[in-house]
């Protein structure tokens, strides 16, 4: 019996014997790493502090590059933001550098590894920073991303007889533009569009100095441009009475949407060098529309040649790629109001690689009579547009005999 039990435990013995030397090799190399010091990550000699001021304090372009913006209009920005309290300097890191970590991300679709690598912070310090930032964007849209309020008419239609008085009641143009969105496989369906991508449908206005004043982000890709502008009307976009956005074909004519005619020539390059001048009211109306509208196109063009992450998926969570488009809208708006330039992005490569692009649909072309809220308007917009037309139209026809 007394062997039994000593055989027993001697086996027991070796047992824990193999154990262990599998175990203290193992603690032994995660305790001490076997015997080196730890290899510190960021071991560059600049600070995230030191090398946001070498971008700041170097040459213009370098801030382009990093933040799509000259200098003097990223200061004004940081100086804002802290004086009106939305972000405030952290034992850490300023408000400056936070406002860098965010706009780094935007102007390249940076991830928190790549900002860690830029600016020198842990991947904590990284991400609670840019979520602050993101938690500010719904108040920064609504204080900088304003819908017209219809006082008086742009100096752009009171100064030019191709539009005054026919457009005097035009608050400024209207379209919708698709951003790429990531998003669960289980949850997909309704954000693939036309093309087969993945997107959501993003309702954008500008007024006629380029500035945006409305937008909506976060519907699904599939959804039409005119189902995105009622959802908007629904949540409080509002026209005041006898006010009016231009649109295009993809949305209903009516008194607040004036559309231009379809089946008739309306893009520019109808009616460029070679072609023949309008031939009747609708022709002309098209081409005056078309010159006003063209400010909506040319607006989104800039938005994204400034920020190209709007045309690719990103690493975000969805709540955070809804914001996204706004935060860009948000940056250009400000970049406008301190006098920034966009000369220089004629000339300046994308920062992210255009293979990595999504491929994406225009704006919709045709109204697919998908709201009935619209449709019921039809009638009154075209006795509105008909009206403007044969007024301009017998204008310019006087004007040519």
């Amino acid at each position: 019996m007394n062997s039994r039990v000593d055989n027993l435990v001697r086996r027991r013995v070796e047992d824990v014997d193999e154990i262990m030397l599998f175990i203290l090799p193992a603690v032994y190399l995660l305790s001490s790493n076997g015997g080196r010091k730890k290899r510190p990550r960021h071991t560059s000699k600049l600070s995230g502090k030191e090398k946001l001021k070498e971008i700041l304090e170097g040459h213009p372009k370098n801030c382009c590059v990093a933040f799509r913006m000259e200098p003097i209009v990223f200061r004004e920005i940081a100086d804002f933001l802290k004086r009106e309290h939305l972000l405030r300097d952290t034992r850490g890191v300023r408000v400056d550098e936070r406002l860098g970590f965010f706009l780094f991300m935007l102007s390249h679709n940076a991830s928190y590894e790549d900002l860690q690598y830029e600016f020198k912070h842990s991947g904590e310090t990284i991400h609670r920073h840019i979520k602050a930032v993101f938690n500010i964007i719904p108040a920064l849209t609504y204080r900088f991303v304003k819908p017209a309020i219809g006082t008086g008419t742009h100096w752009k239609i009171s100064t030019d007889p191709r539009f005054f008085p026919y457009f005097e009641n035009c608050l400024g143009a209207i379209d919708g533009t698709h951003i790429p969105i990531t998003i669960g496989e289980e949850k997909q369906a309704p954000y693939r569009n036309r093309k087969g991508t993945l997107s959501q449908n993003v309702m954008l206005a500008c007024d006629f100095d380029l500035n945006f004043t409305f937008i909506s982000s976060g519907w699904e890709g599939s959804a039409t441009d005119a189902r995105v502008l009622r959802s908007a009307l629904l949540r409080g976009f509002h026209v005041p009475e006898g006010k009016y956005y231009l649109v295009d074909g993809g949305y209903a004519n009516t008194p607040s949407f004036l559309a231009p005619y379809r089946g008739v020539r309306y893009h520019l390059k109808e009616f460029g060098h070679g072609h023949h001048r309008p031939s009747n009211y609708k022709e002309l109306f098209n081409h005056r529309h078309a010159l006003l509208r063209n400010h909506i196109e040319r607006a989104i063009g800039v938005l994204k040649k400034r920020f190209p992450i709007l045309k690719i998926g990103t690493h975000h969570p969805i709540k955070n790629q809804v914001k996204i488009p706004a935060a860009a809208v948000i940056f250009h708006n400000l970049i406008r109001m301190y006098n920034g330039d966009e000369g220089w992005l004629d000339h300046q490569p994308d920062n992210i690689p255009p293979e990595d692009f999504v491929d994406l649909p225009e704006g919709d072309d045709h109204y697919n009579n998908d709201v009935m809220s619209l449709t019921s308007q039809i009638d009154n917009g075209n006795y509105l547009r008909d009206m403007i037309a044969m007024n301009m139209w017998n204008d310019y026809s006087h004007n040519q005999s």
